[in-house]
């Protein structure tokens, strides 16, 4: 083979050619400070839950898109709760901006990460699967205080990075025997931090919280409204909207 049909294929098989970029570089490129002129900006929330939609919903928030980030929410060797939250609400966050990224209705929104946990120390009481797990919890917070911390990542549509983490304080009452195993049979606390629920049936339990009430639910949203605002979405255009549509007005 001669020297320069070498060189040739050489070329062709290189695979450190430009990169194509993807429709959100683009727009973010096009357009840094004016994007989708005379619309509203989208905003993309990387969760399903429905507490978080109900909570967002309380501020007049209806996200464009939902795009639930399946991540491993195993805790590091000796990770704190603070780097915990924190770590996963980015990952959520960048997993769901790399799903719209060549999303041409969504590749320019907003994306929304959080992710909730509960310690009690250094502990931390990942979300119970099995009804032992559920049992644990509860007696593990039984007349005790404990943390719930919310991590919360917004990506804004230039790619910057927004980061914040929600610390409320609550105390439980001591719990009988008969109160836990009729809790863990209602079933309510599946797939809930720290085994329960606030909103539900264990709001029962709670004999004080210092701190964000919607953060136990699922979703700090006085922090979250003032991250969106401070970015540029503009909220408050929904509860015009609501205005305008009651009747009574």
């Amino acid at each position: 083979m001669s020297s320069s049909k070498g060189a040739l294929i050489s070329n062709f098989l290189r695979s450190d050619g430009p990169r194509r970029e993807s429709l959100r570089e683009e727009a973010a490129r096009l357009k840094p400070t004016s994007r989708r002129t005379g619309l509203r900006p989208r905003l993309v929330l990387a969760s399903a839950s429905p507490r978080r939609l109900t909570l967002l919903g309380q501020a007049g928030i209806e996200p464009d898109g939902l795009r639930p980030a399946s991540i491993d929410e195993t805790p590091k060797r000796g990770e704190m709760p603070r780097s915990l939250v924190s770590r996963l609400a980015r990952a959520k966050a960048e997993t769901a901006r790399d799903q719209i990224a060549n999303d041409k209705d969504l590749a320019d929104a907003f994306v929304l990460a959080a992710d909730t946990i509960v310690a009690v120390g250094r502990r931390i009481l990942v979300k119970p699967r099995f009804v032992e797990e559920a049992a644990e919890s509860l007696q593990l917070l039984s007349g005790r205080n404990h943390r719930v911390l919310t991590g919360i990542c917004l990506i804004t549509p230039d790619d910057r990075v927004r980061m914040k983490i929600v610390d409320t304080r609550v105390r439980f009452k001591r719990l009988s025997k008969e109160e836990i195993e009729a809790y863990i049979a209602s079933r309510e606390w599946r797939g809930k931090a720290g085994g329960y629920a606030i909103q539900g049936l264990a709001g029962c339990f709670v004999q004080k919280i210092n701190g964000s009430y919607t953060n136990v639910v699922g979703l700090p949203l006085t922090e979250v409204v003032a991250m969106l605002l401070g970015d540029g979405y503009p909220i408050h255009f929904n509860w015009l909207k609501l205005g305008e549509a009651d009747p009574s007005s």
